[in-house]
């Protein structure tokens, strides 16, 4: 016997349509964006706030992410959030940047004012 089943992918979509954000800023490689992140810690629940640069962005419906990277007390940290997770109440896109690269895995070998980004005024 054979149980194997098709699911439509009209089906998916609507399910996936369901638990897609709306009114996300564009993002896009270079950006510096600053995302607000619940944290739940025991019964209680903070929003931290994250601030960094978009090194790399996969865009796959539902599952899109960006790995954003950050200096915090002189060591880099790299972080992949999830576009559309409950957790994240908010992304801020504060400063765009002119790449020409669609990942910026370089930035990881650089430091100080070598990381620098050219500023886009579009």
């Amino acid at each position: 016997m054979n149980f194997s089943t098709s699911i439509s992918p009209q089906i998916i979509k609507n399910v996936e349509n369901k638990y897609k954000k709306v009114g996300l800023p564009l993002l896009s490689i270079g950006d510096t964006v600053k995302i607000s992140l619940l944290i739940k810690e025991g019964t209680k629940e903070r929003i931290q706030l994250n601030q960094g640069v978009i090194i790399a962005k996969s865009n796959s419906q539902l599952t899109s992410t960006i790995t954003v990277r950050s200096n915090l007390q002189g060591i880099g940290v790299e972080r992949v959030y999830l576009i559309h997770s409950p957790l994240i109440k908010n992304i801020e896109v504060l400063r765009k940047s002119k790449v020409r690269r669609s990942k910026l895995y370089y930035l990881r070998n650089l430091s100080g004012k070598a990381t620098r980004l050219k500023q886009r005024f579009n």
